[in-house]
């Protein structure tokens, strides 16, 4: 195996130079046209300052651009470091500063980010506009730079050499640069394109996030198996539905918040996805209602759950479409995130290490070679999450039965204790979105004399719907334990999310515990 993530370029040139490598709007390039403007990117990089092992950011909304940012870096010697969109200032420049980033390239809508950025940052020295408008002032144009180079040849950086800094999404407290090489990247892409997830010469949609991991990955799955890379700026269920239907789509990656926001849109129905084969979701948790309700609207499609980390670069366990059945949700299987990927060792492990029996709640451990090195000068949560014995601690509750199916249960640190008995928020949210006014669901605990915690539930309800929470705590009684039931609810319009799509519970607690002496983190 080649463990350089620049070396399926090579092998597409050889392949079909003339094959449709990306789509962005009314752009079209192929793999001829790519590879070029990679390596020139990769020698205007060098020009202005990239030496080898140097961080190199971007801050942008998807793009083909984003797409050459990715492997023209490694491909002049330097390290990726994709910046979150979601985030404020401060965070991003925090993520350039503590990595030492020094180039930075935005497009148009961070533009006026990056200005600030330029002033705050200690670390950022060169911005680059890869934008289409006029190149702001003390800003490189990232076409020019593109243009005015000669091709450099591959430097064909791999193995245990750093691919990237991947910060994480900071819903669990502040963000830790995840130090991944090369070799960590290919195997967990190589494992993903083993499970067949990805067809061959497959027209692919990338429409969540390229920061972040789960994006990155696919892509680069999509890489190994050909695929022409359809690009999408950011989610929006409409323009995704059109996507998919005009350029007739039949791979995606999607993350269960959009899923949700596609398959209760009024419009969904409507268009025409009969093109897609294949849909892989992931990145954070989804109720089995969900994956019910997108199985209606899509009864032809083949879906595959994946679950990782970006400290795993990111794939733990993947949930086939011959689980996706019938059966496989008589079995309870839609619930599963599914058994161990090729390279990867799964163990549910108590707080000392030791595996537990099946069937009994503890903290995923998992052990492969797309582990990461370790966070970004951070060695004491390094040791934390790597603890010397050859397994990463994931902080994710878990069960495994018989077969070697996981159940994650909750983050390890969402785990509500009510009146002395532990509530999995994961348990009550699939609960409650089994009922028909349910569009999306997140369960916190809230203080309580009484309880010590309280089960508080935040409903955004689909469109249309007003559903009471009496209506919604007496649903739930009929399906769990009253103890794990929520004692409140309210209902709101929008949950925050992360840049990956996942609900930021620590921003839905903060009010509720901010005067407490006691905090939940």
């Amino acid at each position: 195996m080649s463990e350089y993530v620049t070396q399926p370029l090579h092998r597409a040139l050889q392949r079909n130079p003339e094959r449709p490598m990306t789509i962005c709007g009314d752009r079209v390039r192929t793999v001829r046209e790519s590879f070029d403007r990679i390596a020139r990117l990769a020698a205007g990089l060098q020009k202005i300052g990239m030496k080898p092992g140097d961080r190199v950011g971007m801050l942008s909304l998807n793009s083909d651009r984003y797409i050459e940012y990715f492997f023209a870096v490694p491909w002049g010697g330097g390290a990726l470091n994709p910046c979150n969109i979601r985030w404020s200032a401060a965070e991003v420049g925090y993520s350039l500063d503590d990595c030492d980033t020094q180039i930075l390239i935005v497009d148009d809508k961070f533009t006026e980010m990056g200005i600030a950025l330029r002033k705050a940052s200690k670390s950022l020295q060169t911005m680059v506009y890869a934008g289409d408008g006029p190149v702001p002032e003390g800003m490189m144009s990232y076409e020019a730079l593109i243009e005015s180079a000669k091709p450099v040849a591959d430097a064909r950086r791999g193995g245990d050499e750093l691919l990237g800094v991947f910060y994480t999404g900071g819903t669990t407290g502040f963000p830790k640069g995840v130090m991944i090489s090369h070799r960590a990247f290919v195997a967990s892409s190589v494992a993903v394109a083993l499970e067949g997830v990805i067809p061959r010469d497959s027209v692919m949609l990338r429409a969540t996030p390229m920061f972040h991991m789960a994006d990155i990955a696919i892509g680069f799955c999509g890489m190994l198996m050909h695929a022409t890379h359809v690009v999408v700026p950011a989610f929006s269920p409409v323009p995704v539905l059109e996507t998919i239907a005009r350029h007739r789509v039949n791979a995606a990656l999607l993350v269960p918040t959009m899923i949700q926001m596609l398959v209760h849109h009024p419009e969904a129905a409507a268009h025409d996805a009969s093109s897609l084969q294949s849909l892989v979701y992931g990145a954070s948790p989804i109720s089995e209602q969900t994956v019910v309700d997108l199985q209606k609207l899509w009864p032809h499609v083949r879906l595959s759950q994946a679950y990782g980390q970006t400290e795993m670069a990111p794939v733990v366990s993947l949930l086939g479409p011959e689980h996706h059945t019938e059966q496989g949700r008589a079995a309870g299987l839609l619930r599963s995130c599914g058994r161990a990927a090729a390279c990867v060792e799964v163990r549910i492990v108590d707080a000392h290490g030791n595996e537990v029996p099946r069937g009994t709640v503890g903290e995923i451990a998992a052990s492969g070679p797309n582990m990461m090195t370790g966070y970004w000068k951070k060695a004491d949560q390094t040791k934390i999450a790597l603890p010397g014995d050859g397994w990463l601690r994931t902080g994710d509750g878990a069960y495994m039965d018989e077969r070697g199916f996981i159940f994650i249960v909750d983050r390890v640190n969402d785990m509500i204790v009510t009146g002395g008995e532990n509530v999995f928020s994961a348990e009550v949210e699939n609960a409650l979105s089994a009922h028909p006014a349910v569009g999306m669901v997140a369960v916190i605990g809230i203080p309580s004399e009484e309880w010590g915690e309280a089960v508080h539930a935040i409903v955004v309800p689909k469109q249309g719907m007003t559903p009471a929470a009496d209506e919604l705590i007496a649903h739930c009684r009929k399906l769990i334990a009253t103890y794990k039931c929520p004692k409140s609810v309210e209902l709101r319009t929008e949950l925050p999310l992360s840049g990956a799509g996942k609900i930021l519970k620590a921003t839905l607690r903060e009010p509720y515990w901010k005067d407490q002496a006691r905090r939940v983190a």
